[in-house]
């Protein structure tokens, strides 16, 4: 299975980015991992939020092939705990999922269309996070998961 993490916009902050990188290749020595960034869209300010989101909605669609299982990081989504989640992602590669697509939306979320798209949604937290620190929450869980997996000693209980 491959994984792969599309996020709207690119991350400024050269810590986070560096801490970023760091999981990013931690993760790469269990599985094949891609973060692919759609650049911001140009004058959002002459557009309404329902515009922004069908605009960004286009650019995410189009990144996901048919055979992909789209899942949206939404605050709405399902909460699990660390080895909830890497049990859930267990359960991914088992079903034979070739590749599993994981979006962070833009800052309005997402349009109806990547809604219709996606079969499932995640929360990280009740909390609401910047775009930038969630990617840093993401792969590391996706890295936390795959630890817990192995039985290594990363996580604690």
């Amino acid at each position: 299975m491959n994984i792969k993490l599309i996020a709207i916009g690119k991350t400024d902050n050269k810590a986070l980015q560096s801490l970023i990188d760091d999981y990013t290749k931690r993760l790469s020595f269990y599985i094949k991992f891609e973060l692919e960034v759609i650049p911001d869209i140009k004058n959002v300010k002459n557009l309404s939020e329902s515009q922004q989101k069908e605009k960004e909605g286009e650019l995410i669609l189009a990144k996901i092939t048919p055979t992909d299982q789209l899942i949206l990081l939404d605050e709405n989504g399902k909460n699990f705990s660390s080895v909830g989640f890497s049990e859930e992602l267990q359960k991914k590669m088992n079903s034979g999922v070739k590749t599993l697509v994981f979006v962070i939306g833009g800052p309005y979320g997402f349009s109806d269309m990547v809604y219709a798209k996606a079969q499932g949604k995640i929360s990280l937290s009740l909390m609401t996070f910047s775009h930038q620190m969630v990617r840093l929450f993401f792969i590391e869980q996706l890295y936390r998961g795959f630890t817990i997996l192995k039985n290594e000693p990363y996580h604690h209980q």
